[in-house]
């Protein structure tokens, strides 16, 4: 039978068939991307800019020491997240930011994570303390929250389990290197092939 056939054969199917009349839709507005959150996402980093000045040394949102620190850029999976926040990706490099003035320790990160994403190292641990001592309480974890929000190459970030640290580190997971994701590739393709 040729396609010509099959059509007219569903049309001869279809011949007494009246197309129902839907009067109870409801137009859903779809989400709208905010002025904001355009200027936001353009203003985000790559660790390969060389603009330690743009991670704001001068103000963040304030959280409390008990706090979660929590983010996930859109396209992660929801199953590498969980993984992520169960601690159960070995951590390959850690970071403690105990004792450092802001300035410092944005500088170690933005260092850090440059050298980490240089080397392919995906998972990492960054001990920024609670912070019940400072001066406005558990300022060095505000900023850091804030700074790895707007670093592109990270890609999701969770509090720590409490023996890795609690809510006094993060669980950081770094983008991918090209290198890394062709290998995945070729990984996949051998066990389907």
């Amino acid at each position: 039978m040729s396609n010509d056939d099959d059509f007219a054969l569903f049309q001869q199917m279809m011949g007494d068939v009246k197309p129902i009349k839907q009067d109870t839709t409801q137009h859903v507005k779809m989400h709208q991307v905010t002025q904001a959150q355009l200027a936001k996402r353009e203003a985000a980093m790559w660790l390969s800019d060389d603009a330690p000045e743009y991670l704001s040394i001068d103000h963040a949102p304030m959280l409390k020491p008990e706090d979660i620190i929590e983010y996930k850029r859109d396209g992660v999976q929801d199953g590498v997240f969980r993984k992520l926040r169960l601690g159960k990706y070995p951590l390959q490099a850690r970071l403690d930011l105990h004792r450092k003035t802001l300035k410092q320790a944005r500088d170690e990160v933005l260092s850090f994570l440059k050298q980490c994403m240089r080397m392919d190292i995906r998972t990492v641990l960054i001990i920024h303390g609670r912070g019940e001592k400072s001066n406005p309480p558990a300022m060095m974890k505000s900023y850091l929250a804030k700074w790895l929000s707007q670093i592109n190459d990270v890609q999701c970030v969770h509090s720590a389990q409490r023996f890795h640290g609690g809510t006094g580190a993060v669980y950081v997971m770094l983008r991918k290197s090209a290198d890394k994701k062709q290998e995945t590739r070729e990984r996949h393709q051998k066990r389907l092939g």
